[in-house]
């Protein structure tokens, strides 16, 4: 999710009639760029189709057939929990097995086409689906590009890194997840980049508890990759989640000094993107929805969902 600034979401930093960003150095790896002449927007890429049978979210059509949990709570114990956990094991499958699929010339596209599948095989919607207009069912953020990344018929090269980022909505809940899938041989660095961020992510789940503030997550994350080449992008947070897709309580990445505990029957996802050096900017496609690094180095991102008990809490997508 893109962070909140000012009260406005950040939708688009290139703007109309601008070119790409030049690049200032050598890569070992594919840099992935908007092709030329730009598109704008996602209006020419043709959406798969749901059954009508398969429950859908109010923004792709649908009703909603619980109360949408305002307070940012889910309440424990009870049917609502239960279903929530559905869609988070669900979402946590069809992750591991979008993974097995990250192979050289394996098209984002044809993953995105396996995991739709997946997904409405299950009974299940693909929440990323006409979200704000998204086209694709799942997000696949390749090498430079930190999120949003949309499936595309580019074929992955052995080297290549694909963050794909999945989220279901089942039985009124959405499950939220997300890994980086390392394509073939890649370099050392790049090993070491999902490294890191897989022990940013365990840090940041490892701060949080019943009244702890959310504050310390971003402290926690800081603390891992400090002393690396890396650091994180301020441009996404985590978020609230369960019967809406996003919502409150945001989830900050960074350092920061927001005032909210976290209480027991908060659900939220954590899902750091780390970069390659210490340039943490970044730029969107014309399509409105790709972000990729300024200065076009590596992101890795990694994505699970947390409840928070009465006594603790537990990962749900893990």
């Amino acid at each position: 999710m893109f962070r909140l600034q000012n009260g406005l979401r950040l939708s688009r930093l290139l703007e109309t009639g601008s070119t790409l960003p030049r690049l200032s150095r050598n890569f070992g790896y594919t840099v992935i760029l908007p092709e030329e002449p730009f598109v704008y927007g996602v209006s020419h890429i043709t959406q798969r189709s749901v059954p009508q049978h398969i429950l859908r979210p109010n923004y792709a059509g649908g009703s909603p057939t619980v109360p949408e949990d305002k307070n940012g709570k889910v309440q424990l114990g009870g049917d609502a929990e239960r279903r929530l956990r559905g869609a988070a094991t669900l979402a946590r499958d069809i992750r591991n097995f979008a993974g097995t699929l990250a192979k050289p010339r394996v098209t984002t596209n044809e993953i995105d086409a396996a995991v739709h599948d997946y997904i409405i095989g299950h009974s299940a919607y693909p929440s990323p689906l006409r979200y704000s207009g998204f086209p694709r069912s799942c997000c696949t953020s390749v090498n430079n590009v930190l999120a949003h990344g949309i499936p595309d018929d580019r074929p992955l090269e052995d080297g290549d890194m694909v963050c794909i980022d999945i989220t279901v909505y089942l039985d009124g809940y959405h499950g939220d997840t997300a890994q980086t899938f390392l394509v073939g041989t890649v370099d050392e660095p790049g090993k070491e980049l999902v490294k890191v961020t897989n022990a940013a992510l365990d840090a940041g789940i490892g701060a949080c508890g019943p009244g702890r503030p959310f504050s310390e997550i971003g402290r926690a994350i800081h603390d891992i990759i400090r002393d690396t080449s890396f650091c994180v992008s301020p441009h996404f947070t985590g978020h609230g989640i369960g019967t809406t897709f996003h919502r409150k309580p945001w989830v900050i990445h960074d350092l920061n000094d927001e005032p909210e505990i976290m209480r027991p029957g908060h659900c939220f996802t954590i899902e750091p993107c780390i970069i390659e050096g210490k340039t943490p900017t970044c730029w969107v496609f014309p399509d409105g929805w790709t972000a990729s690094t300024e200065d076009c180095a590596r992101s890795a991102q990694a994505e699970h969902m947390v409840l928070i008990t009465d006594s603790g809490y537990e990962v749900l997508t893990r």
